[in-house]
């Protein structure tokens, strides 16, 4: 929290970020993030504040994940961090059952699917951070109602690999930057809103575009990694201020932090933990956290969230596979915003795609992957990559034919 006089500098905030962002790794660990859009099985019944936490109730998970709530009730699972992709799949896996079954004790059902097809957003989890951020969000002009679709709409998949040896950190940081557009096409979920198709595949990475670019954008990739985060740490808008654990003050002037670190605000001058806390609201695609949390791939249903965890980890830490995806993604010629809206209707964007999943399921054998889970991306490859095609491709399809309809388990059924 503030202080009454100035406490970082330039200095202290480029060995914080070298320290705990990019700290050097060999262990080659793999996690996973999967969210959820939850509905209630009732007709006509809106879920309200605190119902999807009352059902789990705090519940300890047979795989070890741990189990949070996003604005709308998003549910989200967080595996430990395994030696193994195959484990962090199984036991992701395990969990995300314990938890469907729980919730459908109390009609509350789960949709794997990046932006809800149907409902405005609305917020139903409270807390400091939620009412700062959404205030925030309500100031910012660039992107009207952006910040409350993001937080009360969308989910994602997110897949965190290690930083990296000493030597191959530059070279991991530049890769999952630049497989981004070719893994938010051909894992696009997200076409529709309100009912109706938005022309986007996934509207989801649209609506992360269109909001505070200081917060969401793309880490500029022509500088060293770390400067390049410093410079997008201290660029960017705070959010919000805590005056004390459960006061969170929302910051509507578009104070940077390099502004707030120099010059200090009414409640005082940033500490290291507000430096710390500001990099918990910067969101863009590809996140240093210690490891890097890649954060552009729409949420999917079971079982085909596994695939872009493995496709992922293996373009990554395979060393021939990641040669291969280097090649393949520099060649594509495509922008994030080319990738959101045409999915892998774009030429360059799939053939990278298939490039990428025949040398990502190379890699399996390679990396220890077991046959069960490498057959779901050897599934995934035929029934979309191999026909230019994505699950967004699904559910218009699905519109198409029947118009809108209920949000709920239907909309999953088609897909496994």
């Amino acid at each position: 929290m503030p202080t009454p006089t100035r406490h970082l500098d330039l200095d202290r905030v480029q060995v914080l970020v070298r320290e705990r962002c990019f700290p050097p790794s060999t262990a080659a660990l793999v996690g996973a993030e999967i969210e959820w859009l939850s509905h209630s099985l009732q007709p006509e019944h809106l879920l309200g504040c605190g119902e999807v936490e009352a059902a789990l109730d705090n519940r300890a998970l047979p795989g070890g994940s741990s189990l949070t709530f996003e604005p709308g009730g998003q549910v989200e699972l967080s595996s430990p961090a395994f030696h193994g992709v195959s484990e962090t799949c199984n036991a992701l896996g395990e969990d995300a059952n314990a938890v469907r079954a729980a919730l459908a004790e109390h009609d509350i059902g789960l949709v794997g699917m990046g932006l809800d097809p149907l409902r405005s957003p609305r917020r139903i989890v409270d807390g400091p951070r939620y009412q700062a951020m959404e205030a925030f969000f309500d100031a910012d002009s660039s992107g009207g109602r952006g910040g409350s679709t993001m937080m009360c709409s969308t989910a994602a998949v997110q897949v965190n690999l290690d930083i990296g040896a000493p030597d191959a950190v530059e070279r991991r940081w530049r890769l999952a930057h630049a497989l981004g557009p070719v893994l938010t096409a051909c894992f696009a979920n997200s076409p529709l809103a309100g009912g109706r198709p938005t022309g986007w595949c996934s509207t989801r990475m649209a609506t992360w575009l269109g909001i505070d670019p200081s917060r969401t954008a793309p880490v500029d990739q022509g500088e060293g990694w770390a400067d390049a985060w410093v410079d997008y740490a201290l660029a960017a808008k705070v959010m919000l201020i805590r005056r004390s654990t459960d006061d969170f003050v929302p910051v509507r002037t578009g104070l940077s932090f390099g502004e707030w670190m120099a010059g200090g605000h009414e409640l005082g001058y940033p500490t290291v933990s507000d430096f710390e806390y500001h990099l918990t609201t910067l969101f863009p695609p590809v996140r240093p956290r210690g490891w890097l949390e890649l954060r552009y791939i729409d949420a999917l249903p079971d079982p085909w969230w596994r695939v872009p965890v493995v496709v992922t980890t293996c373009l990554l830490d395979d060393e021939e596979a990641s040669a291969v995806a280097e090649r393949a993604a520099s060649r594509c010629g495509a922008s994030w915003a080319e990738a959101a809206r045409c999915g892998p209707k774009h030429p360059g964007l799939a053939e990278a795609a298939e490039t990428c999943f025949d040398a990502a399921l190379a890699a399996c054998g390679r990396l220890g992957v077991d046959d069960a889970t490498a057959e779901v991306v050897a599934r995934y490859r035929d029934r979309y990559v191999a026909r230019r095609r994505c699950p967004a491709d699904d559910r218009l399809d699905g519109w198409a034919a029947a118009g809108d309809g209920p949000v709920g388990a239907s909309l999953e059924a088609s897909w496994t």
